[in-house]
């Protein structure tokens, strides 16, 4: 949709694709990541989430790290590269207007087909 735009892009970040649960010494799930109710992030599980992403950011499409570490190190943050001062984006990493099909094209499911099997669900669900 915006593949054409020079002013805005989209790209997807998957530095959390791969990744695994954090582990302490003793190979258990290192709780120092987590808050109390061991779902949400603690203040250094959003550090390391934050070093990710901006590292994420910075990596060309399809060069991107799927995976964080976890090893709550600074020295892994990277820098821009003078040479590409920029966060990168399909168009700046050199796909450019690629083999993409960007043509308006038509839905498979019919818009009623969505409102109707809604309804349905809702029906079905009060029942």
């Amino acid at each position: 949709r915006y593949e054409q735009r020079e002013d805005f892009a989209v790209v997807s970040q998957p530095f959390f694709r791969n990744t695994l649960l954090p582990l302490d010494s003793t190979s258990k799930p290192d709780m120092s990541f987590f808050a109390a109710d061991c779902f949400h992030f603690s203040v250094r599980g959003y550090a390391e989430m934050a070093m990710a992403l901006w590292n994420n950011m910075l990596e060309p499409v399809g060069e991107k790290q799927t995976y964080n570490n976890f090893t709550h190190d600074r020295s892994k943050l990277k820098c821009p590269n003078p040479e590409k001062p920029f966060l990168s984006t399909r168009r700046n990493s050199g796909f450019g207007n690629s083999d993409l099909n960007l043509e308006k094209t038509e839905s498979s499911v019919p818009y009623w087909a969505v409102i109707v099997t809604a309804v349905a669900g809702i029906l079905v669900g009060s029942l």
